[in-house]
């Protein structure tokens, strides 16, 4: 037929293309000396069962020639193009040292539903599930390189529950890929049931507050998380992922900061930093100026002031406690009740209860507009995990304002900035590219530079691929 034999892949050629890639799938058929590789969560089992499986399971040596000559087999001598197929949800089917590929793409689907807890305005709206099969398609759907490695762990003495480590040969430190698995390895529980339960078993400081791996359920963000040099978790039976090792300022970047122009991202980037100050130190400033620092209040606003509480009986702490309990009870009594509920519960009860708590002498006019505005900066912060921590943070600013006023309330923030100094993810700085200082790495942290100009990868991974991009003029 004049087809070069030394051109022909090989079977374990092929087979190191895809070293350490554990969710690949080698079927043999001895009797009649074939070999069949592909990903299971790309192809379609009926078609695979229909084409392959059935026809070579009985052994007819004699007619698997012509059988590999119908027109759905495709005789391939070219490796890069095995390698493709495969990654694009063909099978290789080996045989006397020839390939063919047949084309069975149909990976598990779902309907386009948009992830709850991440919901964006442009991009995609597809969201990971609870299949770990599925989720490994959609990223092997978008990154179709054979340099996307993937091990296999279990963990769960009872449940048994499969862990994949994902990460990009090549650009992924190799050294946080071996620390992440060991520590994986080394958890010694009955069962893991979601994504967000084992990141606080391999924590560098499971008793913080703050999350230290970044938690997603959106795939091009898990996508994006592995072209920049990081390690992605994915585990069975849960529709999150884990990012390692992550920063303290990853939590306030979302994907629509990419998919906008550049300038609206940078904007909504600062917005949310800006949605940071004031959940954090609002309703403590308010407690702290009125309790200590009345001359801190301009005169205009000192009388309005004034008549606002002359009916409250609570010091500013109590009262100011009292209100964010309330918005928190508030906060997860819509969360548990079915939606339209609890939509009608959050509006309905905020404004009952504050007008009611105003007009009984409970509060003041102005501690319902702190409270008011902290609680809306805290739903602007993208991940969920960090706005939860960081109201919890308020909470103690608040008790230090009314102890010891400014002093106090500058001691807490001071002390916040300490904690957040000394915690690492996977031994990498928390507060990476600000502690240690990595001006580069500025253009994608407080704004979101145009694309020409982020051109390296986070200096947090110490990859050994640095660039990302090379525009072409």
């Amino acid at each position: 037929m004049g087809r070069d034999q030394k051109t022909t892949p090989s079977l374990q050629h092929i087979l190191q293309q895809f070293d350490q890639c554990a969710d690949l799938s080698r079927r043999n058929f001895p009797e009649i000396r074939v070999d069949i590789v592909y990903f299971p969560h790309l192809v379609s089992s009926k078609l695979l069962t229909d084409e392959i499986l059935e026809p070579f399971a009985r052994p007819q040596g004699d007619k698997i020639e012509q059988l590999l000559e119908q027109s759905q087999f495709v005789f391939q001598a070219d490796v890069k193009k095995v390698v493709v197929g495969i990654l694009g949800g063909s099978v290789a089917i080996f045989h006397m040292d020839q390939v063919y590929m047949l084309d069975a793409y149909g990976p598990e689907t779902r309907s386009l539903v948009q992830s709850e807890t991440e919901t964006i305005i442009t991009g995609p709206h597809d969201s990971f599930v609870e299949s770990a099969s599925t989720n490994l398609s959609l990223i092997r759907r978008r990154i179709k390189s054979s340099h996307l490695k993937v091990i296999r762990c279990s963990v769960g003495e009872i449940s048994k529950t499969d862990v994949y480590i994902l990460y990009i040969k090549g650009i992924a430190n190799l050294e946080y890929v071996e620390e992440l698995q060991k520590r994986i390895q080394r958890i010694e529980i009955d069962a893991i049931n979601e994504g967000a339960m084992l990141s606080q078993f391999i924590e560098d400081n499971p008793n913080s507050v703050f999350p230290q791996f970044l938690t997603t359920e959106r795939p091009d963000a898990a996508e994006s998380k592995l072209e920049g040099g990081k390690i992605i978790t994915i585990i069975d039976n849960s529709p999150t992922a884990i990012s390692a090792p992550a920063s303290f300022f990853e939590f306030f970047s979302s994907p629509d900061d990419y998919y906008q122009r550049w300038a609206l991202g940078t904007a909504l980037r600062l917005l949310r930093y800006s949605a940071l100050l004031i959940t954090i130190i609002f309703t403590a400033m308010y407690v702290s100026i009125t309790t200590y620092h009345y001359e801190m209040i301009p005169e205009a606003l000192l009388r309005t002031l004034a008549e606002s509480r002359t009916r409250v009986p609570f010091p500013p702490v109590y009262e100011a406690l009292l209100m964010e309990t309330m918005i928190e009870l508030l906060r997860e009594a819509g969360a548990r009740l079915p939606t339209k509920i609890g939509q009608t519960i959050g509006i309905v009860g905020g404004i009952v209860i504050g007008q009611a708590a105003v007009q009984a002498g409970l509060t003041s006019n102005i501690l319902i507009i702190a409270v008011a505005s902290s609680a809306i900066a805290s739903f602007v912060i993208p991940s969920y995990m960090m706005s939860a921590s960081i109201r919890l943070v308020r909470f103690g600013l608040i008790i230090l304002a009314g102890i010891w006023g400014n002093m106090g309330l500058s001691m807490g923030v001071a002390l916040l900035i300490i904690h957040l100094s000394s915690l690492t993810s996977l031994g990498s700085s928390y507060l990476s590219p600000v502690a240690p200082m990595k001006g580069t790495d500025w253009k994608d942290v407080f704004i979101r530079a145009p694309f020409a100009l982020l051109k390296t990868r986070p200096s947090q991974t110490r990859t050994p691929n640095t660039i990302r991009q090379k525009m072409r003029k």
